[in-house]
């Protein structure tokens, strides 16, 4: 059977992906004060992040409407996979179910159309939702049957987890979710947080080190520590602007756990207003 997978611009993709036909990414928008630009191909990191060290207030984002997920719905592909951002952090996995619904409505239900389509909230972001993209390509390359895929992609959702460590902490500051009490403290004593997400799919402190290099070294142990057989997994990393960290970090994890294979990538637009400069982020 033919499929798709359609991504939001929150998830990472390698250069061999993103030219793959089997693959679409929908951007979503990004604002930095009075100036917007879309997360699609365009997107230049150095710029935003001098934008929003720049701008006094919070850097925002606007998902993709309905309509542009059911234009990529509409293809020969006969199974198709969205995969989205965290229902708690964006509209977009909302968008793309209404997406799907109006697709329905004008071309029939799959029982009518023949195109089965599936909308999974990654309850993640950036290399959560590329880990999900894979694994859905990696079933299909299977030839499984569809409620089977779906059946392998939710589960393979559920045990899933993300990891991240902020270098920079004004966006949290910016957003209301850090005080700036809380913020000139940190700073001042250089504390990072290790940041984690919950099964539902909201951000959580796991802990905090003093420095970069500590709290990247804690969320390696705790990677280490917590992935249940490793040696069937993927390790995926991505990076804001931290390559050399990115490289570290993935040496330290393999160092104590025999991961299958690992994939270190650069974050896109939205990954990086979460991630900020220098941010890391890990999905296992």
């Amino acid at each position: 059977m033919s499929y798709k997978i359609v991504v939001d611009s929150c998830c990472e993709l390698s250069e061999e992906y993103k030219k793959d036909s089997r693959f679409e990414i929908i951007p979503l928008e990004l604002t930095v004060g009075e100036w917007s630009v879309p997360d699609d191909e365009t997107f230049d990191q150095a710029l935003f992040l001098r934008k929003v060290a720049e701008c006094p207030t919070c850097p925002r984002s606007s998902c993709p409407s309905p309509e542009r997920f059911m234009l990529s719905y509409d293809c020969e592909a006969e199974h198709v996979y969205v995969i989205t951002l965290s229902a708690n952090l964006s509209g977009s996995y909302n968008s793309a179910v209404l997406g799907k619904n109006l697709y329905e409505e004008k071309h029939g239900s799959s029982q009518k159309s023949g195109k089965k389509i599936l909308v999974i909230d990654s309850k993640s972001a950036s290399c959560g939702e590329t880990q999900i993209a894979l694994k859905a390509m990696e079933l299909e390359e299977k030839g499984l049957p569809f409620d089977q895929i779906t059946k392998e992609l939710n589960a393979f959702r559920d045990e899933l987890d993300t990891y991240f460590v902020l270098n920079n902490l004004e966006t949290l500051r910016k957003n209301g979710r850090l005080s700036g009490v809380k913020a000139l403290v940190a700073s001042t004593l250089n504390i990072k947080p290790v940041m984690g997400s919950t099964d539902e799919g909201t951000i959580v402190q796991l802990g905090q080190a003093i420095g970069l290099k500590k709290a990247l070294s804690r969320m390696a142990s705790l990677v280490a520590e917590q992935t249940k057989s490793p040696q069937k997994k993927c390790l995926v990393i991505s990076h804001c602007n931290n390559p050399e960290k990115a490289v570290w970090v993935r040496d330290m994890i393999l160092k104590q756990a025999p991961f299958a294979r690992s994939l270190i990538l650069d974050t896109a637009g939205i990954s990086s207003m979460y991630a900020n400069d220098g941010g890391i982020i890990i999905a296992v």
